[in-house]
């Protein structure tokens, strides 16, 4: 087996392609970001499929990263804009308190996000204190109304990520309501 330390999803993919034509039964082991990727060297469909997934792993890493370094500046979050319309959304459910609408990059035939209209320093769920148990609650009731308005009431998932570790990208405290296909375990 070869190893390669690769410094692009870019050059991993021009390497995994040059050597696809071998139909050795040796699979290619390949690191990227500090991870074991184990790809058969034979595919030839499947493997855009996983060097997509590997591509958008590593963009929503770097993302979440990113996001995080920025959480304290006090800017208005892409969350903020929507809630003040200075970005357009689709929007499915509103209250006094909280904001649900359409994800611009779905990840399931429904997915919806749902966010309280007030931050009040709501940046993930581990910030979370008493005087936010409120607008809590009313999110998750959001969430069964959203399910109900689109169908999937009898079948969906919340996902909040919390942290850079898992992914999070707005630090504006938001669930997932994701539906409208078989739900895998584990999730991610």
């Amino acid at each position: 087996m070869a190893a390669a330390t690769v410094s692009s999803p870019w050059f991993l993919l021009s390497s995994y392609r040059a050597l696809r034509p071998r139909t050795t039964p040796a699979n290619l082991i390949l690191r990227l970001s500090g991870r074991r990727i184990r790809a058969p060297v034979g595919l030839i469909a499947p493997h855009t499929r996983l060097f997509r997934h590997i591509t958008h792993a590593v963009d929503e890493e770097a993302s979440a990263r990113a996001a995080a370094a920025r959480v304290d500046s006090g800017a208005p979050t892409i969350f903020d804009k929507i809630i003040s319309k200075e970005i357009p959304s689709t929007v499915v459910y509103e209250d006094d308190k909280v904001l649900a609408f359409r994800d611009i990059n779905p990840q399931a035939p429904v997915h919806v996000l749902i966010i309280p209209k007030q931050r009040d320093g709501l940046t993930e769920l581990g910030k979370a204190d008493h005087r936010h148990e409120e607008v809590l609650g009313r999110l998750l009731y959001a969430a069964k109304v959203v399910a109900e308005k689109e169908g999937i009431s009898e079948g969906f998932r919340v996902v909040i990520n919390n942290g850079a570790s898992a992914c999070q990208s707005v630090y504006h405290l938001h669930l997932h309501v994701l539906g409208g296909r078989q739900m895998k375990w584990p999730p991610g």
